[in-house]
């Protein structure tokens, strides 16, 4: 195994997707640029995500376009083949993603450690992270820039970009009255709650003196199921469903009062600014994938569904084990929703 480098001047951050995974790993990159702040960060990244990011400060980004199929490492390969990086840090399992390692030198290749390196990603590294007990997904990433040198005392922090541009945007569709931001759209319909009961959060929001704003993305998934909220709603809607760039958004949810969201890239985007998040989860291990900074007002059914599937607790099942089954979310009531809505607002009162 070669030696480990003490003072890197050239990094490489390899994470492609999701936007939700990106935004995990920002805190890590830039914990990193405070303790190496003249080293060379360059992060390969997917097209979508890269938007999202594009004013970070002292990265380059690298664009990796999955959808390209082999055109893709071919660019990757010729854009990086004069390059040797100090350390190369593969914070992706997939093989797609360790496919792309093959097309990056570096002196050191940093992967998860062995338990964690699923698809054979550890096939692809010379270094390890250590292990970790049950990690949230950022404490994860968390784990290579301590490996490399980052204080063990330190935690996730985010300073995401944000410009004026998208804050006078956001001005101008919210106004000046305080609001609350639903994104109500998962990647996959199953994990949505239903659009009567976000509609009822919606009209409780409304009686509470708040604006109630949703968001998304353009998909029709998305827009059928905005339609269906704001014909449930008795109170107006600012519908900005598929209107928003992520950096739109990004500023959209900074000034929220809070958001509501299911297990979404717009939950975790709101966490790195520092926007209180309800989350709702039933299909996915929120103690490993829900609002990093908002475990105490998610809403979640994960741990009684897994119990009920498998007859195991949570510490005895896989950390990452995901419940099948087609509408869970209905075990959500809006009764917890509003407890959680209640305690937010009394906090930041």
């Amino acid at each position: 195994m070669p030696t480990k480098i003490t003072n890197p001047h050239s990094i490489c951050i390899l994470r492609l997707s999701a936007i939700g995974d990106v935004c995990h790993a920002v805190a890590t990159v830039q914990a990193i640029q405070t303790r190496w702040p003249e080293a060379n960060i360059t992060w390969v990244i997917g097209k979508v995500e890269a938007m999202l990011l594009t004013n970070l400060e002292n990265v380059e980004f690298v664009i990796f376009d999955k959808k390209a199929g082999l055109k893709a490492y071919r660019e990757l390969y010729t854009h990086l083949k004069a390059r040797k990086f100090d350390l190369l840090l593969h914070m992706q399992v997939a093989l797609r993603a360790s496919l792309a390692t093959l097309c990056i030198r570096a002196t050191e290749k940093w992967g998860f450690d062995k338990s964690r390196a699923k698809e054979g990603q550890w096939l692809f590294t010379n270094h390890q992270i250590a292990p970790q007990e049950q990690p949230h997904v950022a404490d994860g990433f968390w784990g290579f820039a301590q490996a490399i040198g980052v204080s063990a005392e330190l935690k996730p922090v985010w300073h995401m970009p944000l410009n004026e541009e998208d804050q006078v945007w956001c001005m101008q569709q919210t106004g000046s009255k305080s609001y609350i931001v639903i994104s109500p759209a998962a990647s996959k319909e199953q994990r949505n709650w239903l659009p009567n009961r976000y509609a009822a959060i919606a009209d409780y929001a409304h009686a509470q003196g708040l604006q109630v704003v949703l968001s998304g993305g353009p998909t029709e998934m998305e827009k059928q199921l905005s339609n269906k909220i704001i014909n449930a709603c008795n109170a107006p809607i600012i519908d900005l469903i598929g209107k928003t760039s992520l950096p739109q958004l990004l500023a959209l949810l900074q000034n929220a009062k809070l958001v509501l969201a299911p297990d979404s890239g717009p939950a975790h985007m709101a966490t790195t600014v520092n926007t209180p998040v309800i989350g709702l989860y039933a299909h996915s291990n929120p103690k490993r994938t829900g609002p990093y900074h908002s475990q105490e007002t998610t809403v979640s059914v994960y741990e009684e569904l897994l119990v009920k599937q498998t007859g195991k607790s949570i510490g005895e099942n896989p950390w990452g084990k995901r419940i099948k089954g087609e509408n869970l979310m209905e075990l959500i009531s809006v009764e917890s929703v509003v407890a959680m809505f209640d305690k937010i607002l009394s906090h930041k009162n």
